[in-house]
Formats: C-alpha cells, structure tokens, sequence
C-alpha cells in the first residue's frame, strides 16, 4: 500500500515493507516488516493533453527516510527503527538508530517531519531546492500522515500488509513500494 501526501516541491510517502534477510552492517539479521516513510521532491510535469487530461506527477529523490521496522519474530517492538537522515543520489546513508524513535516512534516522527529546516539541514540541501511554504504545508500534515502510518502499521500486524512472498524469491528479497 502506498499513501502520498503531496507540497509544492516536497512531498510524503508512506509504504508498507518487507525484508526477507536485511544482513545489516549492524548485524540485524532476519527478516523485517514495517512502514517506511520518505521526505522526497515531487513535481508537476507538462500535460500530455488537453487542459482535462489527468496531471502527471512525479515523485523524485528522497531527503530523509524513517523505518519504523521491527523484526518478523520480535512484532510490536520497533526493534530495528532507524532513520536516514541523508541519501547519496537514490542511495541512502547507513541507518541512524536513535532511542527516543524506537522508544516512541509516531512522536519522534511528528516532531521531525514538522521542522523541515533540520530534516534540510541534516540532509545538506539547500532551503532553496523546497517552496516558502511546504514547511508549513508538512507541518499541518503531519497529524494525517502519523495517522496513515498507524493503519499501515497495524494492517502489518494483522497481517495484511508488510508479509513474505508466496514464493521467495531474489526478486522478492524486498517487497513494498518504497
């Protein structure tokens, strides 16, 4: 499931995820589901059509990453939530594992996707790159975006969202939108 939430230059995109074996630098290994959340730049293309025609949108590079991630054996305990506070290109930095977010991680997410300065700064993007108002555009966002994140979640838990394929595959060593 995918759930976009879009600014003038920035938007939110959220996903439920699965890894069948991550083998981590940090050691975590086995599988792991959650939801993932990015920061990215989006855009509004040229009409292929008529002033009618459907707008095409794309949703471009990613600023900041949040995975709300827990182990398959370990549901409910946010064991392996991290961030990644800055991407090379379409590659993310190693995962920054921050107690506060593993402690809580729907509050720790509200309060960093509500100072989009730092997400920036952290980031090494320029203030420029983002609209004057897509700060306060996320900031007012950020209560149905935490919302969006729990249904996904709890779908996960359910299982319904974030499962194994049927069939694993080298393919299917990821499975999700983002």
């Amino acid at each position: 499931m995918l759930y976009a939430f879009g600014f003038e230059r920035i938007g939110v995109v959220l996903s439920d995820i699965y890894f069948m074996d991550p083998r981590s630098p940090e050691g975590q290994e086995g599988a792991e589901q959650g939801v993932r959340l990015e920061v990215r730049f989006i855009a509004k293309e040229e009409l292929k059509g008529s002033v009618y025609s459907a707008q095409p949108i794309s949703i471009n590079e990613a600023i900041w990453r949040g995975d709300l991630l827990e182990s398959v054996e370990n549901s409910g305990s946010f064991d392996r939530t991290h961030h990644h506070p800055r991407f090379r290109g379409w590659e993310p930095t190693r995962r920054h594992f921050v107690e506060e977010l593993s402690a809580d991680p729907f509050e720790w997410v509200s309060e960093r996707l509500s100072n989009l300065d730092l997400l920036l700064e952290e980031a090494n993007i320029e203030k420029e790159q983002v609209a004057p108002t897509d700060g306060a555009e996320l900031r007012r966002a950020v209560p149905e975006i935490i919302e969006a994140t729990r249904r996904v979640l709890e779908r996960i838990r359910a299982g319904e969202l974030g499962q194994a394929p049927a069939e694993p595959t080298p393919a299917g060593a990821r499975i999700g939108w983002l």
